[in-house]
């Protein structure tokens, strides 16, 4: 078991919480977190890049000038791709991009994921993080205390007053634990876990 000290708002340890190293201190490999987020991200892709090809496009009822004596190269429609105006040889279609991978890749990989923050010696375990006002000046003040430029912040319930106070501030994100996902933990530097998340995580990842 890994100790790791349990803060405040103000950046005082208020006491220490052992973490289960099959969660938070495994052996971190970079294929496993490079496919997850391949998924994740091809997930999220629109796929709907359409182009329309010499059938669909208007015209080509007739032949645009005669076979032969005209000195021109033939052409049989004016729909072809050699034609300004024309259809698109090979363009794209709408398509989805997504592919599936195992749960159990998915849990190690979050795992992983939150493995390389501990490891890195940038995850923050705070005891509570609620603000009383929805004001950004006040979370921007919490992040500076705790030395945070760029954070995802994962809590139990997210309260309405931290979110819409961190919603206009590049570099941060708030997220329920059930959300959490292993593209957002890797595209912040800095992990912040309120310590409720922590039991819910372990009992998540260890089923």
């Amino acid at each position: 078991m890994s100790t790791v000290n349990i803060v405040n708002t103000k950046n005082e340890s208020v006491g220490e919480i052992e973490l289960n190293d099959e969660v938070f201190n495994r052996e971190v490999k970079e294929h496993v977190l490079h496919e997850v987020v391949r998924m994740q991200r091809a997930g999220r892709r629109a796929g709907n890049a359409c182009t329309k090809t010499r059938v669909e496009v208007s015209g080509g009822g007739r032949k645009p000038w005669r076979q032969k004596g005209t000195g021109r190269a033939r052409s049989g429609s004016n729909t072809s791709p050699l034609w300004r105006g024309g259809g698109v040889a090979f363009g794209p279609k709408p398509r989805d991009y997504s592919f599936k991978l195992n749960r159990k890749v998915k849990q190690q990989a979050v795992a992983m994921a939150l493995s390389a923050r501990f490891q890195e010696g940038n995850l923050i375990v705070m005891n509570d993080f609620s603000l009383e006002r929805i004001k950004t000046k006040d979370f921007i003040g919490v992040m500076n205390i705790l030395d945070v430029a760029n954070g995802l912040i994962v809590t139990d319930n997210a309260s309405e007053n931290l979110a819409k106070s961190s919603n206009n501030v590049n570099g941060y994100k708030v997220l329920s634990s059930e959300g959490l996902n292993v593209y957002d933990i890797l595209l912040h530097k800095k992990l912040i876990l309120v310590q409720p998340v922590i039991e819910s995580l372990e009992k998540r990842l260890m089923a």
